[in-house]
């Protein structure tokens, strides 16, 4: 009987467990039709989680972007107007050599107001070439010159590579943007993902080398902390096209040791020296790891006295900010970060 009572309590044990997981599985929610659309097709492209990869097979696979271009091509959506900026290749000079950028340009006269833009990929993998919407979008919705700056990426070049090439690309486009029509005295940094940490780092490197402040911050679903166990990468631990494992991936390929996520760069949450910071539009998504830190970070600002516009949006997922052809959400948090843009450009005429 003895025997029998083990056996039913470890029965009931393994069941509790399987609830609990099955509960904590739950707690991701689903993404909405329309995002479900890009993540099918990103399967379909036959893309795999990056950590499941080598660096070159993770540069070389399908992206989330080439996922929803095959939507949109899919549906026979227009390319236009986007598709009408003009573009000119420049490359930066830095003491690291040249970065290669793209200038964005709409259509008028200027001096423009400037966008310094920086992509995602986890400081590893994309390029300016696979972030191509977003500057599109904001030049054409902003009235904006967009330069969207490259940098040096891992595991070739470690942390704070990226973070110096940043703040090189800054310094060159108030240096001379001029030269490309646009006004260096309404400069906005912009980024998503790992390139929103670049552009937040921008402006706090600004703050305390005391020179020329950008106007404005667009922060897309930013590494902004170094703690995985908030509640978004609890929910979003196995999520598409980004989870739990993939950050872990790129902390291994970035950083020497792990030691330094500890770094104020990285860990901005924990930063007390946000007071003084240009205003901030803050989109976060909520099947996405990074969501929680993206809100902590814009909330420690808010706390700091700085004018913060944070924005939520339900159903998708890490990547959704460039996908305003296919994802209407993603058009919603376009024409939100446009509009914020376009009000503090406004304010330094």
């Amino acid at each position: 009987m003895l025997v029998s009572l083990n056996t039913l309590r470890i029965a009931g044990l393994a069941i509790a467990i399987a609830s609990t997981s099955a509960v904590a599985h739950a707690q991701q929610a689903q993404p909405d039709p329309q995002m479900q659309a890009v993540l099918d097709a990103l399967k379909g492209l036959d893309a795999k989680p990056l950590h499941t990869l080598s660096v070159p097979d993770a540069r070389t696979q399908a992206s989330a972007a080439d996922a929803a271009r095959t939507v949109q091509r899919d549906k026979r959506i227009s390319a236009l107007p986007e598709a009408k900026v003009a573009t000119k290749d420049i490359a930066i000079p830095t003491a690291g050599g040249s970065l290669p950028a793209r200038v964005y340009i709409p259509e008028g006269d200027g001096p423009f107001p400037v966008v310094l833009y920086f992509h995602g990929g986890g400081w590893v993998v994309a390029d300016i070439n696979t972030y191509d919407a977003t500057p599109r979008a904001l030049a054409l919705g902003a009235k904006a010159i967009v330069v969207s700056a490259d940098y040096h990426h891992a595991p070739e070049s470690k942390f704070p590579a990226q973070h110096d090439d940043a703040w090189a690309a800054y310094t060159w486009t108030v240096e001379n943007v001029h030269t490309l029509n646009g006004d260096a005295n309404r400069i906005a940094v912009a980024g998503e993902s790992a390139g929103g940490n670049l552009a937040a780092n921008v402006a706090l490197m600004a703050k305390a080398k005391k020179t020329t402040m950008p106007i404005h911050q667009l922060l897309v679903y930013p590494i902004a902390g170094n703690d995985m166990t908030t509640p978004s990468y609890q929910e979003n631990a196995n999520a598409s096209p980004l989870g739990k494992a993939d950050m872990e991936w790129f902390v291994g390929h970035v950083f020497k040791s792990k030691d330094q996520i500890s770094d104020p760069r990285i860990n901005l949450v924990g930063r007390d020296d946000l007071g003084g910071l240009p205003s901030a539009t803050v989109i976060t998504a909520q099947i996405d790891p990074l969501r929680s830190e993206g809100q902590a970070y814009a909330d420690k600002m808010k706390a700091a006295g700085v004018s913060v516009n944070l924005i939520n949006y339900e159903g998708v997922t890490h990547e959704f900010f460039g996908m305003a052809k296919v994802i209407d959400k993603a058009k919603d948090a376009v024409d939100a970060a446009n509009a914020d843009l376009v009000k503090a450009f406004a304010k330094r005429k």
